[in-house]
């Protein structure tokens, strides 16, 4: 597809890979080989805006950019990336910018290989009919294994000297086909990210499928039937810069007095609001949080649309909210930008996943909160999410990849051997053993070379119980945790021993027990501070000695009914150190 006026042919695509295989620094040598950026205004990672983006190595939110490219034969062409999230929290988001794409630059590190999400986002690109072009990523490095990567795909590049950038943008030239969306027909377009300004309201990133969309025009969002007018539209070169129009093909923003990312959601369809018949765009679905943990602060303002929140009450801690994330990396993203942007300190309850349970009257309750979970008498089964997991693993750490799966009471289901050092292992695995520290005991065992993938398969039913802790008699809910059966009682001697590391000791005892039910199943003490009270008694009538001790036996009694125990932070996070 061409413009019209000046002739100018459109490609769209993105780069997708693993995470920290190079997807940013392939994306900022384009930027300089396209002349985007001045020489002055580039710096590493240009498209990560984030602090926490350039501290960590990792793309958290989607990105786009428009270029200009001119071949050797002298034709123009508009190239529109989209950078995508690597991490498996985010996949979500890169279906959707792969949903507005043609074409797709597959990066993969020569001194690491092919790894789980390398092959899970092949897969996305190949589902959604994209044009892949393979390239291998530092190559300059000295432990680069080009030959050995080469097998498994084919084309060349070092994003970081350069080397290989012109081939890169030739080939997206040749292999990326042009959008084939219709430019007189009804307008429909894919909003695959949003962001909050304060001043503009919510700032929608989309492709025009097909149509076209001016300022001024009269909008409505398919999902939510909300209808707007368009006050800005425009392309994004780093900034946004306005335009008249956006037609079929193209890329950019909009700005229609959107109040709430709740109304502007990822993977919506914008429609002209005069349309007389709904055709929207396939594969958008609401974002269901996987992870949930609760969080105390006096205020929450995220520009995440991907983050759900409602308010909650713990009688341990007071006001707060019930979080919903998409993982683990992105509940530590949440945490750190509260942290950085808002200056607020916070405390985070052990993360947990939904479940579901089943009364014994046959009532449905989805439990997100191991406190609501309903009386033992009262339940007929709990289900957990069940997940489809794919573990890629150098063949001579085979062995302690399986065990750390079959420990975590992953059920294996096969092995595929990618080449002669690599095998991808295929588990099923219950979401509640991953979100803890699963990732981080596959890498150890693996020497770092362990990469996980995985996808939601069902809800399953199991033996599960919920263990409840008592600090002094008094129910901490917020150290509440649904586990198996079977693992119940050895996870609450554990806890409650990592809790008297934890608590400080105070001027009375504290009793620390581990419960189902009305069972204790585990106890640790900490022993009180002691005042020497007898000190000043030299010598007389030993009655006086326990007269003075009697006393401070009951000071320290009425002491325990009504004194505060003091639980920090790492108290609650204690369960992520627990090791089987």
């Amino acid at each position: 597809m061409t413009d019209s006026n000046t002739q100018i042919f459109t490609r769209n695509f993105c780069i997708i890979a693993h995470i920290d295989h190079g997807k940013s620094t392939l994306a900022d040598r384009l930027l300089e080989y396209t002349e985007t950026l001045a020489p002055k205004q580039m710096q590493d990672q240009v498209l990560d805006n984030m602090e926490l983006e350039r501290e960590r190595g990792i793309t958290i939110k989607a990105h786009a950019v428009h270029m200009q490219h001119r071949t050797q034969g002298g034709e123009e062409y508009a190239f529109n990336l989209i950078d995508t999230p690597g991490h498996v929290d985010f996949a979500y988001e890169v279906s959707r910018s792969l949903a507005a794409c043609e074409g797709a630059v597959l990066v993969v590190d020569a001194t690491q290989g092919v790894e789980a999400q390398t092959v899970s986002n092949l897969l996305l690109a190949m589902g959604n009919d994209l044009a892949v072009i393979p390239c291998i990523n530092k190559i300059d490095m000295p432990g680069a294994q080009e030959d050995s990567v080469r097998q498994q795909i084919a084309g060349l590049i070092s994003a970081k000297e350069g080397l290989g950038i012109e081939e890169v943008a030739d080939a997206i030239v040749e292999r990326v086909p042009p959008p084939s969306g219709v430019e007189d027909g009804p307008l429909r377009a894919l909003v695959f990210d949003s962001l909050y300004d304060q001043y503009r309201g919510v700032i929608c990133f989309i492709r025009v499928v097909d149509g076209e969309i001016r300022k001024g025009r009269k909008i409505r969002f398919h999902s939510t039937g909300r209808e707007y007018e368009v006050e800005e539209i425009g392309r994004l070169r780093i900034e946004r810069i306005p335009c008249d129009s956006l037609r079929a093909g193209d890329v950019g923003y909009l700005i229609a007095g959107v109040k709430e990312l709740s109304e502007a959601r990822v993977g919506d369809t914008v429609l002209d609001s005069e349309a007389e018949t709904s055709n929207p765009l396939p594969g958008y679905m609401p974002l269901k949080p996987m992870v949930f943990s609760g969080v105390y602060l006096d205020r929450l303002r995220l520009n995440d649309a991907a983050f759900t929140y409602e308010p909650e009450t713990s009688p341990a801690l007071g006001f707060g909210f019930r979080c919903g994330f998409l993982g683990l990396l992105h509940m530590e993203i949440v945490q750190e930008r509260l942290d950085r942007e808002h200056r607020i300190e916070i405390i985070t309850t052990l993360p947990n996943v939904r479940y579901e349970v089943t009364t014994r009257k046959g009532e449905v309750v989805e439990v997100d909160n191991p406190s609501r979970l309903p009386s033992l008498g009262e339940i007929g089964e709990i289900r957990e999410p069940m997940l489809d997991a794919q573990i890629l693993v150098p063949s001579q750490y085979i062995g302690g990849a399986m065990q750390v799966a079959e420990d975590r009471r992953g059920s294996y289901v096969n092995t595929e051997y990618l080449d002669g050092s690599r095998a991808l292992l295929h588990y099923e695995l219950p979401l509640a053993e991953v979100v803890v520290d699963f990732y981080d005991r596959l890498k150890s065992v693996s020497r770092g070379y362990a990469s996980l993938d995985y996808d939601h398969k069902e809800m399953r039913a199991g033996p599960l119980q919920r263990v409840d802790v008592l600090i002094n008699g008094d129910l901490m809910d917020a150290l509440a945790v649904i586990i198996h059966r079977d693992k119940a009682q050895d996870w609450g001697r554990r806890l409650c021993t990592k809790l008297k590391e934890l608590i400080p000791r105070q001027m009375f005892e504290v009793i620390i027990q581990a419960a189902i039910g009305s069972k204790v199943i585990a106890r640790e003490t900490v022993r009180p501070f002691r005042k020497n009270v007898i000190a000043k008694c030299y010598g007389g009538d030993v009655t006086r000695k326990r007269k003075l001790l009697e006393r401070q036996k009951e000071g320290k009694k009425r002491m325990k009914q009504f004194g505060n125990v003091e639980i920090p932070q790492e108290a609650f996070l204690a369960a992520l150190r627990i090791e089987d």
